[in-house]
């Protein structure tokens, strides 16, 4: 084990984890990094986003999280503040427990240990994917291309003068194609539930086919691409019915990597969120969560970057004030 005791440690290398990694260096405190090994940031969002275009400056990256994020760290490991930064790489964190003098003790997946007075879990959620024939490959290449998406706040505007198709069997599904009806007033949206019932209240109903949203049960049996890569043209469902889409939006829920909150026993929502005080600190004295992990809140970039500020502020208030009790009482 590594005797020395941390006083912050980062789980997790998205946006929301980078920018508590800045925010603590900056801050001058000692920041323990996870960035997480290549089989856990293949299963993220971080991974899968490709270009960012609802956030100023962020248009010119090819990899929305993955570029800004790596100058960042560049920029830590040049600037005056490089020796606050501990960046563990290539391995992730496999357990935590909390010790009886208010420590963690995490253990990363080569069995190494690590002692930190305070966490922050920003592991972050992955969006559910359509299985088509058994397996989630055939979408893939197109979720790659920004053809198929999940969050109509950050992509919606891709779906202007397209024809659209929204996987899903469910309100999120329906209230997607409504949105997307009412703001980009696309030629055609037709919900495919993939084979699922689709699951809805009359009133929505109503909205959907005030609004010609087709819903389709059949189940996809094949995803239809163009000549060019990554560009859609459609589906081939049950029976040989051919959609025409451009564009898909994917609303089928997400993911939630909450195993290390879970182990602690910290409170969750329904979806397995980890509810948390305004500053993200969870019902585990000490352990905050960030960004998408963190129960009632937007799952955007600037939303992420909000809570890190706001938990590790907190934190470094918190590592202050025992540090002026101490010299007060000495």
């Amino acid at each position: 084990m590594n005797e020395s005791v941390y006083p912050i440690a980062v789980i997790g290398g998205g946006a929301a984890g980078v920018m508590a990694v800045l925010r603590a260096v900056l801050n001058n405190d000692q920041c323990l990094f996870f960035p997480g090994n290549n089989k856990y940031r293949k299963r993220s969002r971080e991974f899968w986003v490709r270009k960012v275009e609802n956030i100023p400056g962020f248009s010119k990256y090819q990899k929305g999280i993955i570029d800004p994020n790596k100058e960042t760290l560049d920029w830590i490991n040049e600037s005056n503040f490089k020796d606050n930064l501990v960046q563990v790489d290539k391995c992730s964190v496999v357990g935590i427990k909390q010790l009886e003098d208010n420590l963690f003790e995490l253990t990363d997946d080569k069995e190494r240990l690590y002692k930190v007075k305070y966490v922050v879990l920003a592991t972050g959620i992955m969006d559910i994917q359509p299985e088509i024939n058994s397996s989630i490959r055939p979408i893939l290449r197109y979720a790659n291309s920004q053809v198929a998406d999940y969050c109509l706040r950050c992509d919606g505007h891709h779906t202007l003068n397209k024809n659209v198709t929204v996987i899903g069997h469910n309100a999120g599904a329906a209230w997607t194609s409504i949105m997307l009806h009412e703001r980009y007033k696309c030629p055609s949206i037709s919900i495919i539930t993939n084979g699922e019932k689709f699951e809805i209240d009359e009133e929505t109903k109503k909205i959907l086919d005030c609004y010609s949203v087709k819903i389709l049960e059949e189940k996809i049996i094949e995803v239809l691409g163009g000549e060019n890569k990554g560009e859609l043209i459609g589906y081939k469902l049950e029976g040989n019915q051919i959609i025409d889409s451009n564009f898909s939006f994917i609303s089928l829920g997400f993911l939630v990597y909450n195993e290390l909150a879970k182990s602690l026993g910290a409170n969750l929502d329904p979806r397995g969120l980890v509810l948390t005080d305004s500053k993200g600190e969870s019902s585990i004295s000490g352990l905050f969560a960030i960004g998408d992990l963190r129960a009632n809140a937007k799952k955007q970039i600037y939303t992420s970057w909000d809570h890190a500020v706001d938990s590790v502020d907190e934190i470094n208030a918190r590592i202050r004030r025992d540090y002026r009790n101490k010299c007060l009482e000495g």
